[in-house]
């Protein structure tokens, strides 16, 4: 499946650092609104350790992880919705995409400017946020106006589409974003329009090793911020987009030092790349034998004919039965020869909804 995650925010605040940590590959990052015109796209493995045990246990000679494509957005500013700055492409190319990272700054720092003046991320927030909604508006009401005439007609799909649309007029007008408050339906037929308020959002809250960083200080702008997250059930994750970008530049057994010099322990790079891969509904599967092992995304709740459709198309229709084991239960066997002695390799049919971790063999 090709997903990709639009990073979107204001000026400043990091993207374009976040990109270069997300994917090492360099793009413009100085220190000047719009300096990011054209979208960069970087292909990111998600990391599993599942992956590399079972590619050790079959002694694979190839390792393929599953992917998500982060896109790195030119910077929104207020006004946006209306042609301010880079709108217009910033609006086209973040609908593209099926998520979005929200980039704002947690630390103060006089050498980093900011295009509002103040550092406040609930008003950064609040400013991106509503600018995608007007957006939207804009779409549902120019759409509400074409449809008019099918209305009169009487066509049931016109009519029903039109219901949909006045719902989602009235929740945008309210500066509320679609997702999470209109129904999975409704979802369905908005995805149509190509509308941006309907992408899960994740935010990324943004650190500077050794600055004043609103988390470490107690500061009130925290406690507003998970205020928000708590009311309206945000993801977030916290990054120090600096030092992860300087980690890709050591040696892997160096980085670890460096994380305690810095006093950088978690890897919020990783947490992003997971928490992106889990708010598009995706899941792992995995295939492993001695050419290689892989991992393959599909959406959760699909079944297995459906899955193999990730490796084949004609999976899907040629579909017999497939053998499936968690995958650490194959590791405690060893092999799959000894998984089938033990009877923990099970056969399943059309039916069968694949779970997280399942290793798959398809018959067909």
């Amino acid at each position: 499946m090709s997903l990709s995650i639009g990073i979107v925010g204001l000026p400043n605040v990091g993207k374009s650092t976040l990109f270069n940590a997300l994917t090492e590959k360099a793009v413009a990052a100085e220190n000047f609104p719009f300096c990011t015109i054209d979208p960069s796209v970087g292909v990111v493995a998600v990391p599993d350790v599942r992956l590399d045990r079972l590619s050790e246990m079959s002694k694979s000679k190839k390792t393929i992880p599953a992917i998500v494509e982060f896109v790195d957005i030119a910077g929104l500013v207020k006004g946006a919705s209306t042609g301010e700055g880079l709108g217009n492409k910033f609006l086209s190319n973040i609908r593209e995409t099926d998520a979005i990272a929200e980039v704002v700054r947690i630390f103060d720092d006089s050498n980093i400017t900011h295009v509002s003046g103040v550092i406040d991320p609930m008003q950064d927030i609040e400013v991106i946020n509503l600018e995608l909604v007007l957006a939207d508006l804009q779409t549902v009401s120019k759409r509400i106006g074409t449809l008019d005439r099918d209305v009169k007609k009487g066509d049931k799909d016109a009519i029903h589409e039109k219901e949909v649309l006045l719902n989602a007029s009235q929740i945008l007008e309210a500066g509320k974003l679609l997702l999470g408050n209109v129904s999975d339906d409704d979802i369905a037929v908005l995805k149509l329009l190509g509308l941006i308020t309907i992408k899960p959002i994740v935010y990324v809250l943004n650190k500077k090793a050794g600055g004043f960083n609103f988390d470490e200080q107690n500061d009130e702008r925290w406690h507003t911020l998970m205020t928000f997250f708590e009311e309206t059930k945000a993801k977030y994750v916290c990054v120090d987009a600096g030092v992860e970008g300087e980690l890709n530049e050591l040696a892997l057994e160096d980085r670890d030092m460096f994380r305690q010099e810095y006093g950088v322990l978690d890897n919020g790079i990783n947490d992003l790349i997971r928490t992106g891969y889990d708010i598009l509904g995706l899941i792992t599967y995995f295939t492993t034998g001695e050419p290689e092992t892989r991992a393959w995304t599909i959406k959760r709740g699909s079944t297995a004919p459906v899955a193999g459709m990730a490796i084949h198309t004609d999976f899907k229709d040629k579909f017999i039965r497939a053998e499936v084991i968690g995958w650490q239960e194959l590791l405690t066997a060893g092999s799959y020869g000894v998984a089938r002695e033990k009877g923990i390799l099970r056969l399943e049919g059309k039916e069968y909804v694949v779970q997280d971790g399942d290793v798959i063999i398809f018959k067909i």
